[in-house]
């Protein structure tokens, strides 16, 4: 399991408790997650979490903020036992194949909230909460799903090409057809407006969904190759060139003792001795050596000999 500290303070996280040492997993028992760390998908979660913002901006109509949490890995019946008897909306969504599923999960406080902001009301729930969801609330649901179809689909790009689409005329208010043993991996994503307390939002993996794309999971690094924009290229290429650095030559570095230095008074001689080649210097790199004259009447040097430089040279 993932299970990297969050950036976000204590009350901004839902309690999510683990299990202790005594209830672990014996050795020769089944093991819930075949991936390793899963931290590529921890990875494609905070990918996805970007994404997010968008899409729950449009359908709450306001300016609100997401994140995700760390990951877990968990029996489906420890999951179950963690989200209490709340009502919840349970959305379906094809993942790659027609048999592959994820499981949206919403809860049902925050979904009327959502209701309600989506048809210009305040984004309250009605109290009490209804025992059930209205034909309004599971078509809502459906719609999130397929919103956040092309978010997944870009997060899982740099992994690999697979498609989701939330699946229509889906029973939200019934439980998945998972049994109590199965494994998923829980992505949990907080969505928050505001001051007011956040709402978490649950992507549901079956292990058996993901196995297709174990490989690509226990890579630790995924990543697109850019290619670099011509344009910007040459804008950046025009701005080197642009940059100046001072040249000096040094035609002579005399050496007295500091008693001549203390006795020195105007008019005193300082004989120097130079040959016919002097060093050119750039900033405090040698450039190379020339020739001391004069061009256009003006003191000059003619560069005779140019150093090797090499990418050492300027680390």
């Amino acid at each position: 399991m993932v299970n990297a500290p969050s950036e976000l303070g204590s009350i901004e996280r839902r309690e999510r408790p683990r299990a202790s040492a005594e209830h672990a997993p014996a050795l020769g028992s089944a093991n819930l997650n075949p991936f390793g760390d899963l931290v590529t998908l921890q990875h494609l979660c905070a990918r996805l979490a970007k994404s997010l913002k968008p899409v729950f901006d449009g359908v709450s109509r306001a300016d609100v903020r997401s994140w995700a949490e760390p990951l877990s890995v968990q029996r489906w019946a420890d999951y179950r036992a963690e989200r209490g008897h709340s009502l919840t909306a349970w959305q379906p969504l094809t993942m790659g194949n027609a048999r592959a599923r994820v499981q949206l999960a919403l809860d049902g406080n925050y979904l009327f909230e959502l209701l309600d902001a989506f048809f210009g009301g305040d984004g309250e729930a009605p109290n009490p909460l209804p025992a059930e969801f209205t034909p309004a609330a599971e078509a809502l649901t459906l719609r999130l799903a397929n919103l956040l179809a092309a978010p997944l689909e870009a997060a899982w790009e740099p992994l690999t090409r697979v498609g989701f689409r939330g699946i229509e005329g889906a029973n939200i208010g019934a439980l998945p057809e998972f049994s109590g043993d199965d494994p998923i991996v829980v992505t949990r994503f907080g969505i928050a407006l505001g001051e007011r307390k956040p709402a978490f939002i649950d992507i549901l993996y079956p292990v058996a969904a993901l196995k297709p794309h174990a490989a690509a999971l226990m890579v630790k690094v995924h990543g697109l190759s850019a290619e670099v924009e011509p344009e910007w290229r040459s804008g950046l290429t025009r701005a080197v060139m642009g940059v100046k650095f001072p040249i000096r030559s040094v035609l002579a570095e005399p050496v007295v003792p500091l008693g001549m230095l203390l006795d020195l008074k105007q008019g005193d001689v300082i004989p120097i001795d130079f040959g016919p080649e002097v060093p050119v210097m750039v900033a405090s790199r040698r450039l190379g050596t020339g020739l001391v004259g004069t061009a256009n009447g003006r003191a000059a040097v003619r560069l005779t000999q140019l150093e090797e430089l090499s990418e050492e040279d300027f680390r």
